[in-house]
């Protein structure tokens, strides 16, 4: 069980708001500024320079605004109603299989009552917010408000965060701990994007060279060497596009961006050109910026790379924010079967139980209504972006969120063993391991145990990780820097690796076996990971490499599920005859 009993919080914190700079009428003050305050999220440290990947560079002006997505209780009967029609509708062979719900279905199972919400919301509302919109299930509402009224609303200081590699990137975080008063706070879990600070890809993953021994299937030289999309073809057994393929009724796909990654057309049809694929955008949500971002780039180009007959959408995120895009994708029925999402940080990186729990919360209502979500599994090996420590901090390794999550598959990284197309190898620094948080969850149960009892495991010293947790990544691809992907940005053929190319060649090898269940009359897959455990052997076991990330230790692949590549990579020949 992974709950956090919200009415549990510590005592109420002896706080009250400084007086309002912005004047509000008297009836509403005693609701702002009078009475005991609860500290949310009490788990998590104030900002820590020293092991965040961003920098607090002062005050910014009161009047920018700020987007917030504030998560309302759900009664813990309800959640739990959630979570037992996931399973089921998640589960090969159950009854209920595939008989997923739509949005207004989802919202009578949790039933949250409207007084609830409406109460939260005017509290936003009366501190001077320009906008609250509630979620149609009544869980959620985004926030739109200015600095100085999220200031008075949580009882915060909010900063300016630039990151320390990538510059011209600018958040607003809190760099204080907030509150609500305590009849609000009973109401809520917490308030996003305010102590989560987001990843953004590392520059030395990009403009690599490659060392391939195999034909280069795209016209631009400088893709020799590197992974093309002939190479994926190749080696995970995918059909060759053709003139007569076309996309199942109702099958789609989509990657999510937030890290005002954008795309322009001329990359696009430079790279359908040259490696003759049909790379086309067919919607766009949040708006496109025509700029060329490498990310962004990387997603849409093998997405399509691997599916090029399935409608593809992209989701801009501006905020950062992972529990807005679960609410981007959840508002809505006709939104795409299958999501690449890479994105995450780590479990301890400021990732409070309460945001993880409300990312659970939207997982679930993601797969119970047939969304089949795939998130890298990150590329800092066991250490993670905080590194395993040392000196004066006992060292550990540094689990992924949401990699680690029970609720959504984890995609890890490998390489080529050899210098052709043929077996893999774990990529070091590729994200894999054992969550601190969440328990070993039963569809897993039995390939874990296996793995953990296994010799050739060589595991690493039980000090540094939690046998009990969540073990990830549930598959992998081709992602790791010995073989980069080819990918045109700004007009230009360069190498890329990362578990961010691995996880959109994953989705889209899932979007096309969605494609032969709908074309058979069938459901969408949904959460995946269920099938996935029942049928490892459509997969292509990897069994060498450890994911150390160049220390002293790690998680080395073996034969079956293993904490560095899963099952290994997508066969689809195999997979299409067991969908």
């Amino acid at each position: 069980d992974y709950r956090t009993n919200n009415p549990n919080r510590p005592a109420p914190q002896d706080r009250f708001l400084s007086p309002p700079t912005t004047m509000l009428p008297l009836l509403f003050l005693p609701a702002l500024a009078l009475g005991a305050r609860v500290r949310m999220e009490p788990s998590v440290p104030v900002h820590d320079y020293r092991t965040s990947s961003w920098a607090n560079v002062g005050a910014p002006e009161q009047s920018e605004t700020m987007h917030l997505t504030v998560v309302v209780r759900v009664d813990k009967a309800s959640r739990d109603a959630l979570e037992r029609t996931f399973w089921e509708v998640s589960e090969p062979g159950h009854e209920n299989y595939g008989k997923h719900l739509k949005v207004d279905e989802i919202t009578q199972l949790l039933a949250v009552p409207e007084g609830r919400t409406e109460r939260v919301r005017q509290h936003f509302s009366w501190a001077g917010a320009i906008k609250t919109d509630v979620h149609p299930n009544g869980d959620m509402i985004d926030v739109v408000l200015s600095v100085e009224a999220a200031e008075l609303a949580l009882n915060t200081t909010i900063s300016t965060y630039r990151h320390k590699e990538r510059k011209d990137i600018r958040i607003l975080r809190a760099s204080a701990a907030y509150s609500l008063p305590e009849e609000i706070a009973s109401e809520v879990v917490m308030v996003g994007e305010l102590l989560q600070f987001p990843r953004v890809r590392s520059p030395v993953l990009t403009n690599l060279k490659g060392s391939g021994d195999w034909p280069n299937d795209c016209d631009a030289s400088a893709c020799k060497g590197l992974v093309t999309p002939g190479v994926l073809v190749s080696r995970y057994k995918i059909p060759a596009p053709s003139a007569d393929m076309v996309a199942a009724s109702g099958n789609s796909m989509a990657v999510a961006e937030f890290q005002g990654q954008y795309f322009t057309q001329k990359d696009l049809e430079g790279f359908s050109s040259s490696c003759k694929r049909d790379v086309t955008v067919d919607k766009v949500i949040g708006g496109n910026v025509p700029s060329s971002g490498v990310e962004a780039e990387l997603d849409i180009e093998y997405i399509r790379a691997v599916a090029p007959q399935v409608p593809l959408t992209v989701i801009y995120n501006g905020q950062y924010s992972l529990l807005n895009w679960a609410n981007q994708i959840t508002s809505d029925d006709s939104m795409p079967l299958v999501h690449s999402v890479s994105y995450g940080n780590d479990e301890k990186q400021q990732s409070s139980e309460e945001y993880m729990y409300s990312c659970n919360t939207a997982f679930m209502k993601a797969g119970t209504m047939g969304r089949s979500i795939l998130f890298a599994s990150g590329d800092q090996g066991v250490c993670g972006r905080e590194g395993c420590g040392g000196w004066f901090a006992k060292k550990s390794f540094k689990p992924d969120f949401p990699g680690a999550s029970p609720y959504v598959t984890a995609v890890g990284g490998t390489n080529f063993h050899g210098s052709g197309i043929g077996p893999e190898e774990a990529w070091n620094n590729g994200g894999g391991g054992f969550s601190n948080t969440f328990g070993i969850p039963s569809y897993q149960a039995g390939a874990v145990q296996e793995y953990l009892e296994n010799p050739d495991s060589q595991l690493p010293p039980q000090s540094y990780w939690n046998r009990t947790g969540r073990g990830y990544p549930d598959i992998a691809a081709l992602g790791g820097t010995k073989t980069p992907y080819c990918v045109n940005v700004r007009g230009s053929f360069a190498g890329v690796a990362g578990t961010s190319a691995s996880c959109p060649v994953a989705a889209g090898v899932f979007a096309l076996l969605n494609g032969l269940r709908l074309k058979a009359g069938k459901s969408p897959m949904g959460f995946l990971n269920p099938f996935i455990y029942k049928n490892p052997s459509a997969f292509q076991d990897v069994e060498y490499g450890r994911n150390d990330a160049g220390t002293s230790y790690g998680f080395t692949a073996v034969k079956g599920w293993d904490a560095a590549t899963g099952f290994g990579t997508p066969d689809y020949e195999a997979l299409s005859k067991v969908v």
